[in-house]
């Protein structure tokens, strides 16, 4: 690397470290933290302090404007399954039909579920208000906090792990086309590795990870109203309606002569379900009092008290991964990984690890490694499906605080910023090394 290489790097950790002894020293508020961590990193690199604002803005506008949508929709039918006790009727009859042992397995196999053909995004608030009053329905024995997080970490593994590995899921699909591999077969593959990883990585990770962890209240409160809870079928109706209505699309897309169709378009559109689903959820759960004002103002303020915190949260960690794109890091790591010859799954898996720690986001590491690798592929004579399936593991590792994700999994869970570290980022890397490891030794078989 030359000097400017050289210079990159130190700005970027050094804004990185700066955002993170803001937030954990300091004690301030993430979105404070992470926008400070932003302009020191575009400073430090050499961006003009303009070119630098710009970035902070066009980071904050795309996270709002496509992930704050999502979020905000899926906070509103959260807080509504929640206030209309939908979902603590589901959660409590789910523990009633599987008792406390399995529990845990039963949230991983729904977050798979579930978490197929959505963004990760998608899957955490539709699911993660019934895993949470799931585990507010678990005994005290003493751990109550620890018992909480051994329910709810299963169903984020369930839903890291398909966000990272298995078509129709975004990011794999979108690898499955940059390098032409087989979709069937990526997906087979990414199914056979998933299963174990996801055991690994949420029931077994979850013993260790969880002990001596306290929660503070996460986003969603107890109910307040006196309402008597709709039917479990109603409430499980609206549950599945955004993802029928995602997966339909999604699925739909692969065939043939219904690729182009509006339709489908509309429907695997998750703001659209989300919101087809908010306007359904509103009757069908609170019925004729529906129009009182008293159940308007409770849903409306727990959903905008909810998303207040995590939009800026959020927003403020996708200013700082746009602030390192513009810089040229994400480039830069691409081409000091590409100048070693090494194994293509694990140079696929580097790149996307590289990516995914500058950036923040699965997504930019996942297009960046595509980006650079068919060529690769091409000359190595690698198996295209295995090197989706490297970039999908590295994409995951490690997430920290230039993650949305990471504070949204934060204010959901009720963790501290250490704990999120402690359990939610250990997840995620246990999945990529995992995943990582399982797909090595895949290539040794097809």
């Amino acid at each position: 690397m030359n000097g400017a290489d050289l210079r990159l790097v130190m700005a970027a950790v050094a804004g990185i470290a700066l955002a993170i002894l803001m937030i954990v020293r300091g004690r301030l508020h993430p979105f404070i933290g992470l926008l400070c961590g932003a302009f020191a990193v575009g400073l430090l690199a050499g961006l003009p302090l303009a070119d630098t604002a710009k970035a902070v803005q066009k980071g904050v506008g795309d996270i709002i404007g496509g992930t704050g949508l999502v979020v905000t929709l899926g906070l509103s039918l959260g807080a509504m399954l929640h206030l209309s006790g939908a979902a603590a009727s589901l959660a409590t009859g789910a523990l009633r039909l599987t008792g406390r042992k399995a529990a845990p397995w039963v949230t991983l196999v729904v977050a798979i579920i579930i978490g197929l053909p959505l963004f990760f995004e998608t899957g955490l608030v539709l699911l993660l208000p019934i895993v949470v009053a799931a585990a507010k329905a678990l005994p005290d024995d003493g751990d109550r906090d620890g018992a909480k997080l051994r329910l709810i970490m299963p169903a984020l593994a369930g839903l890291g792990v398909v966000h990272a590995l298995v078509p129709p899921h975004p990011g794999p699909l979108l690898a499955v086309e940059a390098l032409h591999a087989n979709l069937g077969l990526t997906m087979l593959y990414g199914i056979i590795i998933a299963i174990p990883i996801a055991i690994l990585a949420g029931p077994v990770l979850a013993r260790f990870t969880t002990r001596g962890v306290t929660l503070v209240e996460p986003v969603l409160d107890d109910p307040v109203l006196d309402l008597a809870p709709p039917l479990r079928r109603v409430s499980l109706f609206i549950v599945l309606l955004p993802v029928v209505l995602i997966a339909t699309g999604e699925m739909g897309k692969l065939v043939p002569g219904l690729k182009d169709s509006t339709w489908l378009a509309a429907a695997a559109n998750p703001v659209l379900a989300l919101l087809v689903t908010n306007l359904l959820a509103l009757p069908l759960l609170f019925g004729r009092r529906l129009s009182e004002a008293t159940i308007q103002d409770a849903v409306w303020h727990e959903t905008m008290g909810a998303a207040g915190a995590i939009l800026l949260a959020i927003g403020a960690g996708g200013a700082l991964k746009q602030v390192l794109v513009s810089a040229g890091l994400s480039d830069l790591l691409a081409r000091v990984v590409m100048m070693y010859a090494i194994s293509p799954l694990l140079l696929g898996w580097l790149v996307a690890v590289a990516i995914r720690l500058a950036a923040g986001s699965a997504t930019v590491a996942t297009i960046t490694a595509v980006g650079i690798m068919p060529g690769v592929v091409a000359a190595s004579g690698a198996s295209p499906e295995l090197v989706v399936l490297a970039i999908g593991a590295g994409s995951v590792f490690f997430s920290h605080v230039n993650d949305p994700g990471f504070w949204l999994v934060k204010g959901y869970v009720g963790t501290s910023t250490p704990d999120t570290f402690r359990t939610w980022s250990m997840l995620e890397t246990v999945i990529s090394v995992a995943g990582l490891a399982m797909v090595a030794g895949l290539s040794y078989i097809v």
